[in-house]
């Protein structure tokens, strides 16, 4: 998954949430594509359904800030002490940033997750913010109601990156039975259906394992326009095959 708040774009102001649906190899780099975006703005929407072919969705970013017990090092690691577990950490209060993000079409809000994390915003007790780097990160994107054409398009990043303790995620009314707005359950069609089937499954996503975690600060990105990934095909005598 990837979280972010962009301070400045075409569409203003706005957070973002991508659940990721996988990755691909493809030479020299992989493609990743996206299951869902999440986006506080409805012109962001627009333009990630219009122009980039996304999974896009509007919703709503509520956030607060709380404090936490967390465990800190009480003195340079040592091995054995760390395997037993005995004085290597003690509790410490720290300040964390709580998200509940709820997907809303028309009148109805549909909880979706609620992320924590740590405020690393100043970076005043982090003076390493990782080395600066660029890259291009190539995507998939398409094959939905706005573009159903299978689509490829690259996102050129300037950033300085560091890895991070991974944010918790949990989903405290995954068990409630999800309605509509006059209370009856919905039950309009496949396109429904399908919708909500992604939806589950973008939480389970969402509430996996994690393996590791990466912080960009001072992100710059630009995001080229799409192309249409177009099947090389050759003829042959009988049939054709297709790579």
């Amino acid at each position: 998954m990837f979280l972010a708040r962009y301070h400045d774009s075409p569409a203003g102001a706005f957070d973002e949430l991508v659940v990721i649906a996988g990755i691909v190899w493809n030479p020299p780099t992989s493609c990743a594509w996206a299951a869902r975006v999440l986006v506080n703005s409805v012109e962001a929407c627009r333009h990630g359904r219009k122009e980039v072919g996304l999974p896009s969705h509007v919703a709503t970013f509520s956030k607060t800030e709380a404090s936490a017990l967390g465990d800190e090092p009480l003195a340079k690691s040592n091995g054995i002490l760390s395997v037993l577990g005995i004085g290597s950490t003690a509790p410490k209060q720290e300040n964390r940033r709580e998200i509940e993000i709820s997907e809303t079409k028309g009148s109805s809000t549909k909880h979706l997750c609620n992320i924590s994390m740590p405020l690393t915003g100043s970076h005043k007790h982090h003076k390493w913010m990782g080395p600066a780097i660029r890259m291009s990160l190539p995507s998939f994107s398409g094959q939905t109601k706005d573009h159903p054409d299978l689509l490829k398009y690259s996102c050129k990043v300037e950033c300085r990156v560091r890895p991070v303790k991974p944010a918790r995620i949990w989903n405290p009314r995954s068990s409630e039975q999800q309605e509509c707005s006059d209370g009856e359950i919905n039950s309009v069609g496949s396109n429904v259906l399908a919708d909500s089937d992604a939806q589950s499954r973008s939480i389970s996503v969402l509430l996996s394992k994690p393996i590791f975690a990466m912080e960009f600060s001072s992100l710059r990105m630009h995001v080229d326009a799409p192309k249409i990934v177009v099947p090389q095909c050759k003829k042959k005598e009988v049939g054709y095959s297709s790579t």
